[in-house]
């Protein structure tokens, strides 16, 4: 099973023996044995049992709540794992610490290199031309190596970032969605909705990953020092934005399986979200993406991007710690 979304606002999500129960007006809508579940994530409100809670905390699951607009709120988790070295490695290599930039270095340069074999991709299956697009990608990737400053890796990181969706949409091929620039909090379009949806859950899943490993969640290297943000997921799945999310925004979109009707948008705020339907519709196709096989680059095994999250944090726990000299990102031909 892997992951359990509960979708339905004013579900009861209960226990009946060694099964998770989700209710709504005595309607059974999941009846699951906890031994299939790795996580649960309620998206808008829902009342959890006491015996739930208790039971998912003792089998080592996270409970996460995402809003109806797709911002991730928080999580409930069991304790963090009791290696304190990894977390010690961790901190010691904070600031702008050789350790620090290479990782850095590191998260961007799989970001960029997995934007550009994207459009490289998108262009090789349809007759667009995206060619400036990928050239300029390729000239933000040239100097990652070279620069030793972590806000100069930031500029690095937004330049690219600038170009990959400054033709995002040449890359959607229904006439009912455009996109025209990245919004966020909130978004006011379909596709950026879609787009920042897909990030929360990805955010969960990472966020899981490096607890599993047992990283302070909070302290990244990319992202670093804002209160109250857990920055090393933030880091670890940018490698990870165009491989899982952007890829499944775009097969949605191509191939029609969602329309306008599934979206609606709020009056005060123009802010956009998908109806329940439609979030049903994401989470099928992002869960399905997730249990996708493919082998890895570095660890020359077959593996699931679940399976990889995980993976990545452990390369990165081993570059920390010493026992490697690199931390190589994740980079799909």
């Amino acid at each position: 099973m892997g992951t359990l979304y509960v979708t339905q606002n004013d579900s009861f999500i209960g226990k009946v023996d060694e099964r998770i129960h989700v209710k709504f007006e005595k309607k059974t809508l999941q009846d699951i044995p906890f031994i299939h579940l790795k996580d649960v994530v309620v998206l808008g409100r829902a009342t959890v049992s006491p015996a739930v809670v208790f039971e998912l905390m003792n089998r080592h699951i996270p409970l996460s709540f995402i809003d109806e607009m797709g911002h991730y709120l928080g999580r409930l988790e069991p304790e963090m794992t009791g290696n304190i070295f990894i977390r010690k490695a961790q901190w010691q290599a904070a600031g702008e610490s050789p350790q620090s930039i290479h990782a850095v270095q590191g998260f961007v340069r799989g970001k960029l290199k997995n934007y550009r074999q994207l459009l490289m991709r998108c262009q090789r299956d349809s007759d667009v031309d995206l060619s400036k697009y990928i050239t300029r990608i390729e000239q933000t990737i040239a100097p990652i190596d070279s620069t030793h400053n972590i806000n100069s890796l930031r500029g690095l990181e937004g330049a690219g970032s600038g170009a990959y969706f400054g033709c995002f949409n040449q890359l959607i091929r229904n006439a009912e969605f455009t996109f025209t620039k990245r919004v966020r909090r909130p978004a006011t379009d379909p596709v950026n909705s879609l787009l920042s949806f897909g990030y929360s859950l990805l955010r969960h899943d990472l966020q899981g990953a490096v607890n599993i490993v047992g990283f302070d969640p909070y302290l990244g290297y990319l992202h670093f020092d804002r209160y109250n943000r857990p920055s090393l997921p933030l880091d670890l799945m940018e490698e990870f934005r165009p491989l899982v999310v952007d890829s499944v925004v775009l097969s949605i979109l191509n191939n029609k399986l969602l329309t306008p009707v599934d979206f609606v948008t709020e009056p005060l705020s123009n802010a956009v979200s998908l109806t329940p339907e439609g979030r049903k519709t994401f989470l099928t196709l992002y869960e399905k993406k997730k249990q996708s096989v493919f082998k890895h680059p570095v660890m020359s095994r077959k593996c699931t991007y679940r399976e990889a999250f995980e993976w990545q944090a452990r390369l990165l726990a081993k570059y920390l710690m010493g026992e490697t000299d690199k931390y190589p990102p994740l980079v799909l031909k």
